[in-house]
């Protein structure tokens, strides 16, 4: 069911949450903990945003297993960013391992992930993929639910593109959130769907934790927030702070073995990062 991270907040380097904490997602792509299938191996992203050049991240995949790439490894000791996101993927039975369904997906600012799984897909994606505009139908590279999702999404946001707000992202979340639940109801699939979504253009960050059934339960979003991740007495915490955060981590299951550092995301609710760093959560509506 894959597992992802988000970051957020004062330049840090990668290996800080991909390699080196106790549960890092590196750890988390051979042995999940929250998750009854523990293994992540069919492949690994991570995107991440280089401001002084420009808006527009980088993104590096593979469809190795992230344990075993030596050059996720070098890169994550030497990149440092404010703002980054990496997955670790466990795909779906009868989609295929490649680059291009590897997460995160990005288009111009924006990068994507997904972890869960939208049921029924199959019976839905024709209708899904004729509601896309022109350019949005072009941009899908890959067969995942996930990339489709994404264009769902970037759909809805289209006539905001130049001009966005965080309420126009929040908005377009919950909009591709319902409107993938209707076509699944309208196609009479009962499964639950699990849509535990991540978004950002690298200054905002909108996370979904999301099950379309109600006696379902969702897979698990934790948030830490702070003033800085950072290594002490042997050990990763996030230091607390008594004003705004100036670090904000969203992961699929806490990154270290102290849960004190970790808020569990409402269920059907989304977590948005603004700008300024203030963490709000709203439901999905």
């Amino acid at each position: 069911m894959c597992r992802f991270l988000v970051y957020k907040g004062r330049e840090m380097f990668m290996s800080d949450l991909l390699t080196r904490s106790a549960q890092s997602l590196i750890q988390q792509s051979f042995k999940a903990r929250e998750h009854h299938e523990p293994l992540n191996g069919d492949g690994f992203g991570v995107g991440w945003y280089v401001p002084e050049v420009d808006q527009t991240p980088c993104v590096f995949t593979s469809v190795q297993p992230a344990w075993s790439n030596r050059n996720l490894h070098r890169l994550a000791d030497k990149i440092r960013s404010t703002c980054f996101f990496a997955h670790v993927r466990a795909a779906t039975p009868g989609l295929s391992v490649s680059e291009a369904n590897c997460h995160p997906f990005q288009y111009d600012r924006f990068l994507w992930m997904h972890n869960g799984s939208i049921n029924g897909f199959a019976r839905i994606k024709r209708r899904l993929r004729a509601s896309l505009d022109d350019h949005v139908y072009s941009i899908i590279d890959g067969t995942t639910d996930s990339e489709h999702a994404f264009a769902v999404f970037l759909n809805r946001l289209l006539p905001h593109l130049d001009d966005y707000t965080v309420d126009d992202l929040a908005e377009a979340m919950n909009f591709t959130i319902r409107q993938i639940e209707a076509w699944l109801r309208e196609a009479g699939v009962t499964d639950s769907s699990r849509c535990n979504f991540a978004l950002t253009d690298g200054q905002t960050v909108i996370a979904s934790k999301y099950v379309a059934v109600s006696d379902s339960d969702p897979l698990t979003l934790y948030v830490s927030s702070g003033d800085r991740f950072e290594l002490t007495n042997g050990e990763y915490r996030m230091r607390p702070t008594n004003r705004r955060a100036h670090a904000v981590i969203i992961a699929s299951e806490p990154l270290t073995d102290n849960r004190d550092d970790w808020t569990p995301v409402p269920k059907n609710h989304l977590v948005v990062i603004t700008p300024e760093l203030h963490v709000r959560y709203l439901p999905v509506a």
